[in-house]
């Protein structure tokens, strides 16, 4: 039976997920959540960036994003700082939608799925 890796597991989540070579996010969120829309998703990518290389792995090994935002209208505000992360030619299948947050101050969740 293959080995799953669980980072940082709490009742409800783990942070990554590590099965078969396979890594599967939680929806990240930004730590200071007075920041803007820019600042808020920089901040979940270096978070994103921290993540995979604890598990070996970069954001040029990307399978699939599943992004949501608070507006959608700051869809390319997100898209400008995600663009400038993203490796030339690496952008995953994704999907991008606005939703309701589970705090009112979250802009932008980011989840995962990417390979080693």
């Amino acid at each position: 039976m293959s080995k799953i890796i669980r980072t940082e597991p709490n009742p409800i989540l783990s942070k990554v997920v590590e099965y078969h070579g396979f890594l599967f996010t939680q929806g990240f969120v930004a730590r200071d959540l007075s920041a803007d829309i820019t600042a808020q998703t920089k901040d979940v990518l270096a978070q994103i960036d921290e993540a995979l290389e604890l598990h070996g792995t970069d954001n040029t090994r990307l399978l699939q994003a599943q992004i949501w935002l608070k507006d959608i209208k700051d869809r390319d505000a997100m898209n400008a700082v995600w663009s400038a992360w993203l490796p030339k030619d690496g952008a995953p299948a994704r999907a991008c939608v606005q939703a309701t947050m589970a705090h009112p101050d979250v802009l932008v969740e980011i989840m995962l799925t990417c390979t080693k």
